[in-house]
């Protein structure tokens, strides 16, 4: 019996880890005077979100450490400080194995009170990373859904100041 549940188990982990999905040509998102209109993400609760009109600005991440710093400063801020800004904060999980994403880390995002609109499929990420992004905290300034500028951060100092 041991056996068996370790067998399924062991399947389950491969399964969860295997990647079957073909690399399929993107268009680049990311791109100053491009639109950001229509663009839908699912938040840490599985609840789908649009880019609103009168965001200003949408803030990026694309790795772990960026992710639980910038985490870790919207969390020291209050509920609305993201709508006082008229800022969207997003998140890209996609190089997470599914079965690491689902069991770990989108039950522990669910923690935070402020909206995290999650990105996790490579193909979605495809459109908005770029190796010259991918270490950075990205920040794009928007004008009626349109991006008009784009910031690489380092920091969440940084962060904040584009943030005021």
């Amino acid at each position: 019996m041991k056996k068996i549940v370790i067998g399924v188990l062991a399947a389950l982990l491969f399964i969860g880890c295997s990647s079957t999905s073909k690399d399929v040509a993107v268009e680049a998102k990311l791109v100053v005077n491009q639109t950001l209109a229509g663009v839908q993400l699912n938040d840490q609760f599985g609840k789908p979100h649009t880019i609103e009109a009168d965001t200003k600005k949408v803030i990026f991440v694309f790795s772990k450490a960026n992710g639980h710093a910038c985490n870790e400063f919207f969390a020291t801020k209050s509920t609305t400080y993201l709508q006082e800004n008229k800022a969207v904060f997003v998140a890209d999980f996609s190089a997470a194995p599914s079965l690491i994403r689902s069991m770990f880390i989108m039950p522990g995002l669910k923690d935070f009170n402020h909206t995290i609109l999650v990105i996790d499929n490579k193909n979605s990420s495809a459109a908005y990373k770029t190796e010259e992004n991918s270490e950075n905290i990205v920040v794009a300034s928007l004008e009626n859904l349109v991006i008009t500028e784009i910031k690489y951060l380092t920091t969440t100092q940084e962060l904040e100041k584009e943030l005021k």
